[in-house]
């Protein structure tokens, strides 16, 4: 297959039509074709927007007939934007088959960048994100699903999930048990819409928390990377951490805060950012 014409990936809202890109906009209504997980979500925002493309349903139980007939609509010639139910296509939704089928078709694929549950709730939590993992929906049980509880507990990193909302308690209380009660964390739901809530604590306060009144909506859950405590901090990091401590100070930080700060931002034990504060007074 070739000559297949553009398939623009399109981030869209997660709740607040104001976060829609004035590009994404555009390509909406200059669009045939629109691919949407989710037709009647799509649909309302397309109204929003005054466009009237085709809308052809394309989601995790589609038929496989559905991938050929959108090759086939960009084989015609006809460009087709691809959208998910609510942020950036390809990330926990089927959108990622279609677009390794146009790279495969020697096509033209377009990001249209924008809005991302895994961004929005990262830029939020208040963890260090200079590295993290995103590991998307826990497995309901059995095996994998306590594999990737143990990567979450392990992880030096940020970790970011996904979980229906129902399900939130127990995602919560099995990390309680593998990664600690104290471990931080924070539950993002309902991202951007009227009734958004980020609730930022222990995980053992947050199961108990959510334990007392279930979470409604969409939930991304933000878990903090486990401090190294024993193997010492690196030369390099000793020095990004003196860096910080002083600027920190300087700009009127807190001394408890700047320690805060250092463990998340740079992954140093406690004792050690403390030590670093301290010299940098």
């Amino acid at each position: 297959m070739t000559n297949l014409a553009t398939l623009y990936v399109v981030a869209t809202p997660l709740g607040h039509l104001g976060d829609l890109s004035p590009r994404a906009a555009e390509i909406l209504r200059s669009v045939g074709v629109v691919a949407a997980e989710d037709t009647r979500r799509t649909r309302q925002l397309l109204t929003h927007l005054g466009a009237s493309p085709r809308l052809i349903s394309y989601h995790a139980h589609s038929d496989p007939d559905r991938l050929d007939t959108l090759l086939a609509i960009l084989a015609e010639g006809r460009d087709v934007a691809l959208v998910s139910d609510a942020g950036t296509p390809g990330i926990s939704d089927p959108g990622a088959a279609l677009v390794r089928a146009v790279w495969d078709g020697g096509g033209r694929v377009i990001p249209v960048p924008g809005p991302s549950a895994v961004a929005t709730a990262l830029s939020a939590a208040g963890f260090g994100a200079d590295r993290f993992l995103f590991l998307g929906f826990v497995p309901r049980k059995g095996p994998d699903r306590q594999r990737l509880l143990r990567i979450v507990a392990e992880s030096e990193w940020t970790v970011v999930l996904f979980e229906a909302a129902n399900r939130v308690v127990d995602l919560l209380n099995d990390l309680v048990a593998l990664a600690g009660p104290d471990r931080q964390g924070a539950v993002a739901r309902e991202l951007t819409k009227m009734y958004e809530e980020i609730r930022r604590g222990t995980l053992a306060e947050l199961a108990g928390h959510y334990a007392a009144g279930e979470p409604r909506g969409e939930v991304t859950l933000v878990i903090e990377g486990v401090h190294r405590r024993d193997e010492g901090a690196s030369a390099d990091d000793l020095a990004a951490g003196r860096a910080l401590a002083a600027r920190l100070l300087e700009e009127g930080t807190t001394a408890k805060d700047a320690v805060r700060i250092l463990m998340a931002q740079l992954g140093l034990p406690r004792n050690t950012a403390y030590q670093l504060v301290m010299e940098a007074r």
